[in-house]
């Protein structure tokens, strides 16, 4: 290999890119540096449902966190992503624990890499990838941190924007009608994301190409109504929320997820749009007013409260994934800056007037990555378990036979401690205390005394150690004569057999 092509390789956007997408994985990496398991409530849920499957063969199971009721295909939306882990630990034989911790950062790193195969072809594919590496990631808006549906959504959505801009062909066709059905399994909200985006640019084509308008038009649409019908009638259901006013999270909102963003990577979109603009071109056009599509859907959400919400919290990541995409066009063409022809006369070092544009650039990358990269650093994300707690639950997973069925431990817990023991829970907080958590806290912190309690309420299994947020772990003394501890902290009901 002569030096010359060695200095290709090495300017080859395909080898600069390596960095990025190891940027990619650092930063969805962060909340599990010091953390081995699922951190998100919503991921433990997943996980559960998973393994459900697993345990069944089937796609239909009894509800494996409280037990009782079963869970199909329609009342189960996301059954698909949970089939579709199922189908892959099942064949890789990676732990639950490996696969909630590194598959989030991978599955980013892909997502980072379509942006970069997606916007290349526009000439800012760097640029727009390392945008995109830092949309951020919080217990509300969800974000690419957490092995969720909208995280693997996120995933397809550069795909489907590079195939409908660039192919003209009924395979093309076709894989976007694979892409959108595979995304109805998961996530319907995220086959909502991408059509939201094309609508412009499939409007833009309807005069000149009205072909590729309804090949792609079609692809977007036939999935709902030929392979998920009961995900139309949903859509049609749920429509009714366009003309209903809902409440608003605190934690969810527009204005403080670009301040997490970042106001420079916003300046530099602005920059994008104006510059895609002014360039023309259905394709810069139909990024500029996809990105349009998105914010009149999240404005109109979070200014006027009508809207179906969770289009509305979901959809604030992928509007951060195409407004990364644009402020890519912002950053390289800064990189792109040439000196006027009579001024680079005048300085004749080409050292300089080659690469005028290049000092700002990596100046702005530099001040982008100081303020973003402590920002992720210093986000807090809320921890269900830990060690000892996952110890215990695994001890349960191996030791503890199915004669032993229900548990009833700290609400908090008891979403972890289903997905890692297979055992339903007397009672689950998923996101604030109901009536019944109470009752649990109220039982264990009066020393578990209570067996008609667990009786009537088929509950075997004592798991005594609670998370209190101002003392952290407290193990509550048990005073019950009918409670025999196993292994620390983890106590059953003894002459079970009759009563379950």
């Amino acid at each position: 290999m002569t030096w010359q092509k060695v200095w290709q390789l090495l300017r080859s956007d395909y080898l600069m890119v390596v960095p990025v997408l190891g940027l990619a994985f650092y930063i969805a990496f962060i909340p599990h540096l010091d953390y081995p398991y699922p951190l998100h409530v919503d991921e433990w849920v997943h996980l559960a449902r998973s393994n459900a499957m697993l345990q069944s063969g089937s796609i239909t199971i009894a509800d494996p966190l409280l037990g009782g009721a079963t869970l199909g295909l329609s009342s189960n939306l996301e059954a698909g992503f949970q089939l579709f882990w199922a189908a892959f630990q099942a064949i890789s034989s990676i732990s639950w624990m490996d696969i909630y911790r590194y598959f989030p950062s991978i599955i980013f790193m892909l997502t980072v890499f379509s942006v970069f195969i997606m916007a290349r072809k526009e000439g800012f594919g760097l640029e727009a990838a390392f945008f995109v590496c830092l949309i951020p990631t919080s217990v509300g808006v969800l974000g690419p941190a957490f092995l969720v549906p909208a995280s693997l959504g996120l995933l397809f959505t550069p795909l489907i924007l590079f195939l409908a801009f660039n192919f003209r062909n009924v395979w093309t066709y076709v894989l976007i009608f694979v892409l959108i059905a595979f995304l109805l399994s998961i996530h319907a909200p995220s086959a909502i994301y991408p059509i939201i985006m094309l609508i412009p640019y499939l409007l833009l084509n309807l005069k000149n190409n009205f072909r590729h308008s309804l090949g792609t038009t079609l692809a977007l649409f036939l999935p709902f109504f030929i392979i998920f019908p009961w995900i139309f009638s949903l859509v049609k259901s749920t429509a009714g929320g366009l003309f209903t006013q809902t409440g608003l999270s605190e934690f969810v909102q527009l204005p403080r997820v670009i301040q997490e963003y970042g106001f420079l990577p916003l300046s530099l979109c602005l920059l994008g749009i104006f510059l895609l603009a002014i360039k023309g071109g259905k394709k810069e056009y139909g990024l500029v007013l996809g990105l349009l599509a998105m914010l009149i859907m999240l404005v109109s959400y979070y200014t006027f409260h009508y809207g179906v919400w969770i289009m509305y919290e979901r959809g604030l990541t992928f509007m951060l994934l195409i407004a990364g995409i644009i402020a890519g066009a912002g950053l390289a063409w800064i990189k792109n800056l040439r000196l006027p022809e009579r001024l680079s006369q005048w300085i004749k070092i080409p050292l300089v007037t080659q690469n005028i544009g290049k000092l700002p650039y990596l100046v702005l990358i530099g001040i982008i990555l100081a303020i973003a990269i402590p920002a992720r650093q210093g986000t807090s994300y809320y921890h269900m378990i830990d060690e000892e707690d996952y110890q215990a639950f695994a001890w349960i997973e191996e030791n503890i036979d199915s004669s032993y069925g229900r548990a009833i431990l700290d609400p908090w817990k008891a979403t972890a401690f289903s997905a890692i023991t297979g055992k339903p829970a007397y009672t689950r907080i998923h996101s604030y205390p109901r009536k019944k958590d109470k009752k649990a806290y109220e039982f264990l912190s009066g020393g578990s005394a209570n067996t008609t309690f667990l009786r009537e309420n088929g509950i075997s299994i004592v798991y005594n150690r609670v998370y209190d947020g101002l003392n952290g772990n407290i193990e509550y003394e048990i005073n019950n004569p009918d409670l025999i501890e196993v292994t620390k902290g983890v106590y059953l009901l003894t002459e079970t057999g009759e009563e379950k």
